[in-house]
């Protein structure tokens, strides 16, 4: 019985892949600029920053998926007359879960490399400036390796998480993994055995990340030596 459905729950997969491959690029840049808006001395963009990352990680991420895909194109529907459309606006379930997720933990990844940024002794960046190096050289040079190696923890645990909340897109009827599990589930009465095949599959995409992410971690760790506990 699974193998008559699971071609159809592993071409699931790629799209729950892409949901969060794409989501997670989106994530980095809003993480990075979240970062600096909080560490800049203007006023107004840690304020922002900070207004941002609050409000979105106290909101479950469900409600924000709902809000944005139900209540966004209500929105746009009733703007688009006045705007001169005359066409209905869907808008694409796709793009609404990786907007959402991409925009929850631009949240998150902001305070992760906040926190990787601050541990970098600032001596360093200002020695860099000092022996002629322009910001950008600094930043690939001296910044970024650091920043990779103090964020790498919690950038993986924020990866696993995102990985795990893509299973929300298939409320707004994205044809992804756990959809397809759930019709399948549906068609055959056996819940019990789809689902476990998806969590089965969700544990096999976590656990081929994490060994990936470790290999990350000790290239950007050498010359590094542990703390002994």
């Amino acid at each position: 019985m699974l193998y008559d459905f699971l071609p159809n729950i592993l071409s699931g997969m790629v799209i729950t892949l892409s949901v969060g491959i794409a989501s997670l690029l989106m994530a980095l840049l809003l993480g990075l600029a979240g970062a600096a808006a909080k560490l800049s001395k203007s006023r107004w963009l840690v304020g922002i920053a900070t207004l941002y990352t609050t409000v979105i990680r106290g909101v479950p991420d469900l409600v924000l998926m709902l809000l944005i895909f139900y209540g966004g194109q209500t929105l746009l529907n009733d703007l688009a007359p006045r705007l001169g459309f005359a066409d209905a606006i869907n808008i694409n379930p796709f793009v609404a879960g990786v907007m959402t997720i991409g925009f929850i933990f631009g949240a998150y990844l902001t305070e992760t490399f906040r926190g990787a940024i601050m541990a970098i002794p600032a001596g360093q960046r200002e020695a860099g400036i000092a022996y002629g190096m322009s910001i950008v050289q600094v930043f690939v040079r001296i910044t970024l390796p650091q920043l990779v190696r103090f964020a790498l923890p919690g950038f993986q645990n924020n990866w696993l998480v995102l990985v795990k909340s893509t299973a929300l897109v298939s409320v707004i009827g994205l044809d992804d993994m756990m959809f397809r599990a759930g019709l399948a589930a549906g068609a055959t009465r056996e819940p019990f055995i789809f689902y476990t095949a998806a969590a089965i599959l969700y544990l096999a995409i976590t656990t081929v990340s994490i060994l990936l992410l470790q290999m990350v971690g000790k290239r950007y760790s050498i010359g590094v030596k542990a703390a002994q506990l």
